[in-house]
């Protein structure tokens, strides 16, 4: 992919793995990454953290979990984004220790320099807070709404 527009945080991934508002939402939106209808990049280690988020805290089903985000990384789409070198992990630490952020977001800000890109796609309003970034959800503001009340009243 030779133009790249943003960056799919783990945050949109969550929602596809599991019945919830803003599922269909996101299904659409990350069909549409790997589609490459957005000029947009998804980490691997997104759907690792997603499998992780989805299972531990949500507690999704880890069959269910595991075989849709198994079909999406079967879909080989260029937008899969499989690269973390050493010294982008070192970048990420770095990113992270200098903005009091996880070690995630850090990872989240140093692809985007090394891509030279800004826009980072979440459902993270931290994000939001680090200068060199712009943070955009992209579902409706009232299903990202239902989906935070169904998940709170889910626990």
């Amino acid at each position: 992919m030779a133009y790249v527009e943003g960056i799919a945080d783990v945050s949109i991934l969550v929602p596809v793995c599991f019945d919830n508002p803003l599922k269909q939402n996101a299904v659409n939106f990350i069909s549409d990454v790997l589609a490459q209808r957005r000029r947009m990049i998804i980490p691997v280690t997104a759907v690792m953290g997603a499998y992780h988020i989805a299972t531990t805290y949500l507690r999704a089903s880890r069959p269910i979990v595991k075989r849709i985000l198994e079909g999406l990384l079967r879909t080989r789409s260029p937008a899969l984004y499989p690269h973390v070198t050493p010294e982008l992990a070192i970048d990420a630490l770095d990113c992270a220790t200098a903005y009091s952020v996880e070690s995630w977001d850090g990872y989240l800000v140093a692809l985007a320099r090394s891509l030279g890109v800004k826009v980072v796609y979440s459902l993270d309003e931290e994000l939001s807070k680090i200068k060199e970034m712009v943070a955009i959800n992209p579902f409706p503001k009232d299903k990202v709404r239902e989906y935070h009340d169904f998940i709170e009243h889910s626990k």
